[in-house]
Parts: structure tokens; C-alpha cells; sequence
């Protein structure tokens, strides 16, 4: 792997330890960040079509192991989908490799951004962190970790509302003091 490569995931992990751990954002997210069982793959692709062709080997090899090795996958995307709407456009595309490989139902997308913004809300709102990344990133999830994830934590379905509160309180002075930005800006070696 290149150094810039590496400092790719340096900074994700960076992310993951911060924010997503250290706010616990994601309360899921430590016991397989503990466990070594995130796989970090950085597409150098700069097209759609090879973030697909990316897609379609990290879910093949992402299923090929028992879960207990690899057991969900951070795809990052340095160098395509910079823009937001192009980004939320390609999801579809996304979720028709999921479909054509016979994984849905086996395994879930989740999407993270630098700009990541829900509908109804503008820009600079501090809650729109919850899913900004460092680059634009495909998560692939294997179902059933969630299924067991959700069983096992009450009021799941609070997570999202609490989440919003810790970034309320933080506020985005307190967002950026957490130091999560790219540190790689530009074409990726390999």
C-alpha cells in the first residue's frame, strides 16, 4: 500500500475512533473496531463505474469470510463522488450491485459523506455529522451482525434521536475540534 493510501485509512480510523467510538454515535461500532474486524479498502478509482467494479469485489470477499475475521467493510472513495448529489445518486447504483450479487437480505449498505446532508435540513447543521466522513465511504453490513446488534441493545431505536442531542451539545466549534478532515487532497497512488 502507498503512503497516501495509508494515511486514507489513518484518517477513517481517525473518524472511527473520534466520532463515531468516542461520541458513541454507532454503539456497535467498538466491539468490532476492538476485535480487528473491520476491513478499510480505498478504491483509487476516480469513475462510478470503477467504484462498482470496487463495490462488487469488497462485498464477494466480504462474504467469503466468517464473519468472526472480516466482519463488515469500510469502502472509502478518495477520489469519486466528491459531490453529495452525485454521491446520494449513485446509492441506487449501489444497491443494484447488492441485488445482482444476491446479497440483499445478507447484507446492508450504509452511506457516509463529507457533506453529508438529510433532507429538510441546511448545510452547516451540526446534526448532519452523524454521517460526514473524512471521504465519501460505502459501509457494507452483514445483516445478521445487525440483527444480533439490535436484539441485544434497548431502545435501538433511540439511537438516532440521541445522536442528534450529542451534536446539538457539541456544536459545530466542538465537531471541529475533533480534527476529522482529509489529510489527503488529490490523486491517490497506488
Amino acid at each position: 500500500m502507498s503512503d497516501v493510501t495509508n494515511q486514507v485509512i489513518d484518517d477513517t480510523r481517525r473518524w472511527l475512533e473520534r466520532a463515531v467510538i468516542g461520541l458513541n454515535l454507532c454503539p456497535f461500532a467498538k466491539a468490532v473496531h476492538t476485535k480487528a474486524q473491520i476491513h478499510y479498502a480505498v478504491s483509487q478509482s476516480d469513475t462510478p463505474r470503477g467504484v462498482l467494479a470496487a463495490l462488487r469485489t469488497e462485498l464477494n470477499d466480504l462474504m467469503a469470510l466468517e464473519p468472526t475475521v472480516r466482519d463488515t467493510t469500510l469502502l472509502i472513495l478518495p477520489m469519486c463522488l466528491r459531490d453529495f448529489l452525485e454521491f446520494n445518486d449513485f446509492l441506487r447504483q449501489a444497491d443494484r450491485v447488492l441485488r445482482d450479487l444476491g446479497l440483499e437480505g445478507a447484507v446492508q449498505i450504509a452511506s457516509f459523506h463529507p457533506a453529508f446532508q438529510f433532507a429538510g435540513t441546511v448545510p452547516d447543521d451540526v446534526t448532519n455529522c452523524t454521517n460526514r466522513s473524512p471521504y465519501p465511504m460505502l459501509h457494507l453490513l452483514r445483516e445478521a451482525s445487525v440483527d444480533r446488534a439490535l436484539a441485544a441493545y434497548p431502545q435501538a431505536e433511540l439511537i438516532f434521536e440521541k445522536n442528534m442531542h450529542t451534536l446539538t451539545e457539541l456544536g459545530v466549534a466542538g465537531w471541529a475540534a475533533l480534527g476529522l478532515g482529509p489529510s489527503v487532497h488529490g490523486k491517490i497512488g497506488s
